[in-house]
């Protein structure tokens, strides 16, 4: 078997930190973002459907070997490279060596995916890779089967050997109306969380916009994802936020042993930030994440 797709993004762009959603990591850093043609899943909601869901022959690829990822990451001062927009399963190989050179360099690498991976070739990638962002989209098999087209077990498998590996993990829930919105659908996803990552795990719940094939369905209404945050932290979730809601409360970090804010957001831009040697300026505890530049 030959990869299309080594060496040859489609998607190349210098992005917020913040955008990935990587909270814990860097903030105000840039990551120099790559991405290929196709997925390993079908959602019927993808934001990217246009490169995710393409063949590598209908794209505009770019030619970039890994040395060359590594050096325009360094030329344009990134703190680290992101393997992002389609999931980064399809380009392992083009991943796993760019990885490698970064990390000669001093940089990180940073995973967007939806964690539908075998255990044996996450275990090789963690190696080289510093964190990793899953998007967990719901707690039904029906969903991923009917939605994704793939399957529920394989992802949480994944995010059980992340943490094992001791890999800086973010988890993304997008709420989509009809499909994963029910109140014991969001409270399962917490607890498994809770049980399985503990409450330091940043755990983001984001707004649904109608695109690719679901347009027929309307957007996540606000008091939705109030409702989850509100479950997420009442529950003792210590991270809990809300995206593709610029200016919400929920953007924000807060120290969960004072209540301080500790990052202010506004979209992807921080305006406020009270880490100190990755502790709260206020009450001096540790606050969990990939903090020193």
């Amino acid at each position: 078997m030959r990869s299309l797709v080594y060496g040859k993004p489609c998607a190349i762009n210098l992005d917020p930190i913040e955008k990935k959603p990587m909270f814990h990591m860097y903030p105000k850093s840039i990551a120099f973002s790559i991405g290929t043609a196709g997925c390993n899943l079908h959602c019927k909601y993808c934001q990217n459907w246009e490169i995710s869901q393409a063949e590598p022959e209908r794209t505009k690829n770019y030619d970039l070997p890994p040395e060359e990822v590594v050096k325009n990451a360094l030329k344009y001062k990134c703190k680290s490279i992101a393997y992002t927009y389609n999931d980064p399963i399809i380009f392992y190989e083009y991943m796993f060596d760019t990885s490698k050179i970064a990390h000669q360099h001093g940089l990180k690498n940073i995973v967007v995916t939806a964690g539908f991976i075998n255990p044996e070739p996450l275990l090789e990638l963690c190696s080289v890779v510093d964190a990793v962002k899953v998007d967990l989209k719901a707690m039904t098999e029906e969903f991923y089967q009917t939605v994704c087209f793939g399957q529920l077990a394989p992802v949480l498998e994944t995010l059980k050997v992340l943490k094992k590996q001791k890999i800086w993990v973010e988890i993304v829930n997008l709420i989509v109306p009809t499909l994963n919105d029910k109140e014991e659908d969001i409270s399962r996803l917490i607890d498994w969380v809770l049980d399985n990552m503990g409450p330091d795990v940043p755990l983001h719940f984001s707004k649904f916009w109608p695109q690719y094939q679901l347009k027929n369905l309307p957007p996540t209404p606000t008091k939705t994802l109030d409702m989850a945050l509100e479950m997420a932290r009442a529950k003792k979730v210590h991270y809990a936020y809300v995206g593709n809601i610029p200016g919400h409360e929920g953007n924000n970090t807060y120290c969960p042993f004072d209540g301080k804010l500790l990052i202010r957001r506004v979209g992807y831009s921080v305006l406020e930030y009270n880490i100190v040697d990755g502790k709260c300026k206020f009450c001096g505890n540790e606050i969990p994440g990939v903090w020193e530049l």
